[in-house]
C-alpha cells in the first residue's frame, strides 16, 4: 500500500560512454582506416546500442545519456578523425533528443575536458603510435612534412596530457543528474576552461579560435617542404 502506481520495471537509462582514439597527427596524415575505426566505435557503436534499446526505452520513458566531446564542436589540431566522430555522435543524439520527446525520452550529451583514462595519459602508448605512423606513411608525404614534424607534434601531445585530470567526479555527477534529475540539462561541459573556449568559439573570428586551439593544444612546426621553400625565398632575397 505505499505505492500507488506499480513500481514500473525495465530499462530507465542508457550511457553511451565508449570513445575510442589512437592517432595523434593532421587529417592528412592520419590514415583512412583510423577515421573508419573511429567512426565504427565512437559513432556506429553508439548508435547501434541506442536503435536496439530504444524499444525498452520508450516503454518507460527513460533516458539516454552519451559522452562526446567538445573535438565534435571545434576543431582541435590533429585530432580530426576522432573529432570528426565526435561530431557525427553529437548531432545523432541532438537528433534523438528532438524525434523522442513525445515518447518522454530525455536525451543528455556530456562534454567532458581532458581527464584521464585508460591509455590516453600513457606516454609509451603515444610514442609507440607515433612510429607505427611514421612507418606507414608514404614516401611522398614523409617527405612533404618532415618525420621531425610528426615527432614534435607527439612531444607537445605529452606535454599536454599534464594538464589531464584525474578526479572523474564532475563527469560521473554530469551523467547521473541526466540520468535522475527531474529535467536534465541538454548538454553538460565539466571540466575547467570549456567556458572560455566555447566563448571563443561563438563570438570571436575563426582566427582567434584557431590561433586559441593551438595554444591550448597543439601547435605544429611548418612542415619540412615549406620551411625549405621559405628558406629557398630568403637565399634569393
Amino acid at each position: 500500500h505505499l505505492f500507488k502506481h506499480p513500481i514500473p520495471t525495465g530499462l530507465w537509462g542508457l550511457v553511451n560512454n565508449a570513445g575510442f582514439n589512437d592517432t595523434i597527427a593532421d587529417a592528412e596524415l592520419s590514415p583512412l582506416g583510423k577515421f573508419r575505426t573511429c567512426m565504427e566505435v565512437n559513432f556506429f557503436g553508439s548508435l547501434e546500442l541506442t536503435k536496439g534499446l530504444l524499444p525498452l526505452l520508450r516503454s518507460t520513458g527513460g533516458r539516454i545519456v552519451t559522452v562526446s566531446s567538445p573535438a565534435g564542436d571545434l576543431p582541435f589540431p590533429c585530432l580530426a578523425a576522432y573529432g570528426a566522430s565526435k561530431a557525427a555522435l553529437s548531432l545523432l543524439m541532438d537528433t534523438f533528443r528532438s524525434e523522442l520527446q513525445p515518447w518522454g525520452v530525455k536525451v543528455s550529451l556530456v562534454l567532458p575536458g581532458y581527464y584521464k583514462t585508460g591509455t590516453t595519459c600513457d606516454p609509451a602508448f603515444w610514442n609507440l603510435q607515433k612510429q607505427r605512423l611514421v612507418a606507414s606513411l608514404p614516401q611522398e608525404l614523409l617527405q612533404a612534412y618532415g618525420e621531425d614534424y610528426v615527432e614534435e607534434i607527439n612531444r607537445q601531445f605529452i606535454q599536454f596530457m599534464k594538464v589531464a585530470v584525474e578526479d572523474l567526479s564532475a563527469v560521473v555527477n554530469s551523467i547521473t543528474d541526466g540520468l535522475l534529475a527531474a529535467n536534465p540539462a541538454v548538454r553538460y561541459y565539466p571540466g575547467q576552461g570549456l567556458g572560455l573556449m566555447y566563448f571563443i568559439h561563438r563570438y570571436l573570428p575563426y582566427f582567434v579560435r584557431d590561433l586559441f586551439l593551438k595554444g591550448f593544444f597543439i601547435n605544429p612546426k611548418l612542415p619540412r617542404a615549406l620551411r625549405q621553400e621559405h628558406h629557398n625565398d630568403a637565399k634569393k632575397a
